[in-house]
């Protein structure tokens, strides 16, 4: 893959690899007071897909210099099982990432995010902590919050570019960032599907050929919602909807209608407020989530 630069750091063609969170620090501050370089990071658990690769171009568009991480965050993950599970597919990545022109790539060890013996923070996030993802993964937030904290602080980007299917963390995180008062403007890019309709995500890996047949059906039945519901209550729409992902062999952890501004529930739409719908379903022991603006 090339040749080591450091105890920390290695070339890979034209992407420099770091492992060390002292090596990278000062590699962005050299390069910052020498070339006053724009910087995009793009935060991943590894896994990568088309849908990453889409968060990489609009880096490219706005910075000149273009940083991903991959970090299986243990502390994110309510359940053990889905941890040890989670796909690590980490030298595909990196080729990946080398294709679609990265220069940097942060690839840290669980110790170097979170130093044994160190005490864990807690954020004030609030309401969307207690709704959807929130109230089905416990913890799940603190977690995000805390890694991303720590990654925010160290590369210090000008722009933050994270993916639409995960709608409410992207909430977390600008609510992080506001907590932080961090100086990084935050881009949110459209989900990337495939051909039927189902969102790229890292867990799609997991389905099997017949529930991958099946997948498709919960953004059909975001589509339905999008293409039904125009106006006033919500609740007929949504039970229809939660029939249409029993009938696909979905067993679902909710489907709901809310501001897209906050995630409020909606009791009655005026049809103006923004607005998204938002599943988060079971295929065999998959867990997958999607979204979809209404207006």
């Amino acid at each position: 893959m090339g040749s080591r630069t450091g105890s920390g750091m290695r070339k890979t063609l034209k992407m420099i690899l770091f492992k060390n969170s002292a090596d990278l620090r000062n590699f962005l501050e050299k390069n910052r007071k020498i070339k006053e370089l724009k910087t995009g990071f793009v935060p991943t658990m590894g896994a990568l897909h088309d849908g990453h690769i889409s968060l990489i171009r609009a880096s490219q568009a706005e910075a000149g210099l273009t940083i991903c991480s991959i970090f299986v965050n243990p502390y994110q993950f309510d359940d053990r099982k889905d941890f040890e599970k989670y796909p690590v597919n980490t030298e595909s990545d990196i080729l990946l990432l080398e294709k679609a022109g990265a220069d940097l790539l942060f690839l840290p060890s669980v110790d170097e995010i979170f130093p044994p013996g160190k005490s864990l923070e807690k954020y004030e996030i609030g309401y969307l902590e207690t709704i959807l993802e929130g109230r089905y993964r416990p913890g799940h937030y603190q977690g995000v919050c805390q890694v991303m904290s720590r990654l925010l602080t160290l590369i210090n980007p000008d722009h933050l570019f994270m993916g639409q299917k995960d709608f409410q963390q992207c909430l977390v995180v600008k609510q992080l960032i506001s907590l932080l008062k961090l100086p990084v403007q935050f881009h949110t890019v459209p989900t990337s599907r495939a051909p039927d309709g189902l969102a790229l995500s890292s867990r799609n890996s997991r389905l099997d050929p017949g529930q991958r047949k099946q997948a498709a059906a919960i953004a059909s039945t975001l589509a339905y919602i999008k293409s039904t519901f125009h106006g006033g209550d919500p609740a007929p729409v949504l039970r229809i909807a939660h029939q249409k992902l029993e009938v696909s062999g979905y067993k679902t952890d909710y489907i709901a209608i809310a501001r897209a501004q906050d995630l409020r529930p909606l009791v009655s739409w005026d049809g103006k407020e923004k607005a998204v719908a938002l599943v988060a379903a079971f295929l065999g022991e998959v867990r997958l989530i999607d979204n979809m603006l209404l207006n």
